[in-house]
């Protein structure tokens, strides 16, 4: 492709929407970028610095001193993200920090600084986003857009695998119950909710292996610029 485009994928919590934009970016040489460890930066610098988020003015406070950077991690060639200087990439992975993120989400003057923040590494084109107000919020505009989605059971096992390898204690139930929450938070907060936009494709990978889900999502790609 000569002309280089945005693609927004969003969906709900462990349907793969990063797995997915990582792997188109690398397929097309774009820049993929990860909103939701933008909010889970946030939502760690907020823990770390004790900031009450109920708090308009200690919130503004706190998002004026926040700088979020991606860098490319050339032995992994993943991008990471980086808060003040610091790889927080795998800090923000923590099961404390995926308990009060949806929370610290719904706030609205953190969605204007993570929207306005977001809109700016797409001027250049050329990125693949994924979250949950991508496609509606963020890139309305954007040329193709994905929404991602697969059964509870599945979700609540790829989850669970993942917060194993860092935390053998976590029970599946406790995954369950977190995933459950943020669907419920996502999907009811005032400001930006987790929405399919009406020109989103949808992408069911319940059934579907990662291979198998690219070449579809790489064709969508192909249809909209042949």
């Amino acid at each position: 492709m000569k002309k280089k485009i945005v693609i927004t994928i969003d969906g709900w919590s462990s349907c793969g929407k990063s797995t997915l934009a990582k792997q188109m970016a690398k397929a097309l040489g774009y820049v993929y970028v990860d909103s939701g460890a933008m909010y889970r930066a946030i939502t760690l610098y907020f823990l770390r610095h004790h900031i009450d988020w109920t708090d308009t003015t200690e919130v503004n406070t706190g998002l004026k001193n926040i700088v979020l950077q991606f860098h490319r991690n050339e032995k992994s060639g993943q991008s990471e993200i980086f808060l003040n200087g610091e790889n927080v990439e795998y800090v923000i992975r923590d099961l404390v920090i995926a308990e009060k993120v949806s929370d610290v989400a719904t706030i609205k003057e953190v969605r204007t600084f993570a929207v306005a923040e977001q809109q700016k590494m797409g001027k250049k084109k050329g990125i693949v986003m994924d979250g949950r107000d991508i496609g509606t919020t963020v890139f309305p505009d954007a040329a193709l857009k994905i929404f991602m989605t697969a059964d509870i059971s599945v979700r609540v096992e790829r989850r669970f695998k993942e917060m194993f390898e860092k935390n053998p204690n976590i029970t599946i139930e406790e995954v369950k119950n977190n995933l459950e929450m943020r669907d419920y938070i996502d999907s009811n907060r005032e400001v930006s909710p987790l929405r399919k936009a009406p020109d989103a494709i949808i992408i069911d990978n319940t059934n579907i292996s990662m291979e198998q889900q690219l070449k579809f999502a790489l064709e969508l790609l192909k249809a909209i610029c042949s």
